[in-house]
């Protein structure tokens, strides 16, 4: 028989230690090198761009400065160059990803002895999942290493057989210890237990002449009723224990009856009294204890019944219950909630100046409001009014849409409501990052008034940039069907994650629609304007 090795897996969890401890070291070394080399190499860059551009700086020829920035953003480390003036004032600024963090490597441009300007060039700060996959090879190897010291520890630290016939050795002698002390006391008690049946029989002989002396003037008939009552008194404690056991358990019963919350478990309880008083009522051998022991049984078993009974009819009740509830695909629903939101990965809504922020609220507000009012001018949506008047704030927005008739298309609605907001955020994000103004993308949900809240919990968790989320039931999903194309989220982990879709596409007569009315929108935003 081939033994293990001892602790191997105490063994292995020190090589996984080991293995991560070395993984942490290479990247913490290799993010450290990078990044004394990276500064080095920024600080040669602003200098030569300082070099190459003082006279289009002293004269503040954009244009220029211009064309020199943008040759130095075209390598990967560089992420964004501010070239300013001597008032501090921005007067290019270029780069490929201006909203990156990243190290800022600045530097003051003169001219002789007067101050020019300023240059700030901004590193990409390498992530540490950049570092391992430069590191692939040493990374593998390291693994492979471990691996291979744990199979050699798997097979060198096996017992020998020297070993082996050593435990045993040492085993049996234990053995053997704990069976000579068991041996031990049992002599003992067998002695002990002897001695005690030698003193009482030695007792009980003593006492049965003392009696026989007594007796032998009484007559036969005293004798015999003297026997009858102490067979009587003999009995007389089995019945009364009999009696004492069947009133504590009703009274239990009853007890446990008024503690509990349910049918269920006091169904299970009077089950189980049911079956003690049943079994002690049928060894129990006297007639007047059999009467009493039966009365009660059948109390019991009638009120366990009517308990089961009333537990199935609350579990029919609470069955169907369940088939009306909100995560039923066949509910009912008449008004359906659209919610936008925007995504901000690095909260950079909360960090804005209120200056900055309560304008842009303002005018993701207003452009909500005009599309709400646009889209339901449409035809096809006749029938389908807005509740409350939706707003902007830190959180998103909420709209709530009601059906006025039962031919209304609300559902249909909000997936268009949605979507048209969100194809007009992204011509006011994309304009904004023109101009280098703040904005941010959005995404959307739609949902019924039963999932308010798991739409709100699926926008936070798997919902996307320029994405929308659609939770309906099969009502709604019947009203969209003819018009826009769902797909399911992949590898669910919730039920609402099983039952959420995503919007895919809409067919050409919608997308027109929504294009029209998101035209008309633009317009009123720039006479508004």
């Amino acid at each position: 028989m081939t033994y293990l090795a001892p602790r191997q897996g105490l063994f292995a969890i020190i090589l996984l230690v080991s293995f991560c401890l070395q993984t942490l070291l290479l990247v913490i070394s290799t993010d450290q090198q990078l990044s004394n080399s990276r500064a080095q190499k920024g600080e040669q860059m602003v200098a030569q761009l300082i070099d190459e551009a003082r006279l289009s700086l002293e004269n503040k020829d954009r244009v220029s400065l211009s064309v020199i920035a943008n040759r130095y953003t075209s390598e990967q480390d560089v992420t964004r160059i501010l070239i300013k003036d001597n008032n501090g004032d921005i007067l290019v600024p270029v780069g490929n990803a201006p909203m990156q963090q990243g190290d800022t490597i600045s530097q003051i441009a003169t001219q002789g002895d007067a101050v020019i300007g300023s240059v700030a060039l901004t590193l990409k700060d390498i992530s540490k999942g950049e570092i391992i996959a430069m590191q692939w090879p040493f990374v593998i190897g390291m693994m492979l290493l471990h691996l291979l010291l744990w199979l050699l520890y798997s097979y060198i630290a096996r017992p020998t057989r020297e070993q082996i016939n050593a435990i045993s050795r040492d085993i049996q002698d234990l053995h053997r210890k704990q069976n000579i002390q068991v041996d031990q006391r049992g002599y003992d008690r067998e002695f002990e237990r002897r001695q005690t049946d030698v003193s009482a029989a030695t007792n009980e002989s003593d006492t049965s002449q003392n009696n026989s002396a007594i007796n032998e003037g009484r007559n036969p008939t005293d004798q015999q009723g003297h026997s009858q009552a102490s067979e009587s008194e003999s009995n007389r404690p089995k019945a009364n224990a009999r009696k004492l056991d069947i009133h504590s358990a009703v009274n239990q019963y009853v007890r446990t009856q008024q503690n509990q919350d349910t049918a269920l478990n006091a169904n299970s309880i009077a089950d189980g009294i049911a079956d003690g008083i049943v079994n002690d009522t049928v060894n129990d051998t006297h007639g007047t204890n059999v009467a009493a022991s039966d009365t009660i049984e059948n109390h019991v078993v009638n009120h366990a019944v009517d308990s089961r009974q009333n537990a199935m009819s609350g579990a029919d009740g609470s069955h169907k219950s369940n088939n009306t509830s909100r995560l039923s695909a066949t509910r009912p629903f008449d008004s359906i909630s659209v919610q936008i939101v925007f995504h901000d990965e690095f909260n950079m809504l909360e960090r804005l100046a209120p200056s900055q922020r309560l304008p842009y609220l303002a005018l993701c507000t207003q452009l909500l409001n005009q599309a709400v009012t646009e889209l339901l001018k449409q035809p096809l949506l006749l029938g389908v009014s807005a509740l409350n008047e939706p707003y902007f704030d830190e959180s998103g927005a909420y709209v709530m849409l009601k059906a006025d008739n039962s031919h209304a298309k609300v559902a249909l609605a909000g997936v268009m409501l949605g979507k048209l907001y969100l194809m007009l955020n992204k011509i006011i994000h994309d304009k904004h990052i023109e101009l280098s103004r703040f904005a941010l993308p959005a995404k959307a949900g739609v949902s019924d008034n039963a999932q308010v809240e798991a739409m709100t919990h699926l926008l936070d968790s798997v919902g996307k940039k320029e994405q929308m989320l659609i939770l309906l039931p099969n009502g709604g999903l019947k009203q969209i069907s003819n018009h826009v194309q769902v797909q399911s989220i992949m590898r669910p982990t919730t039920v609402y994650e099983r039952e959420c879709a995503i919007f895919d596409g809409g067919n050409d007569a919608m997308i027109q629609r929504l294009a029209d009315v998101r035209n008309a929108v633009l317009m009123i935003e720039e006479s508004a304007d």
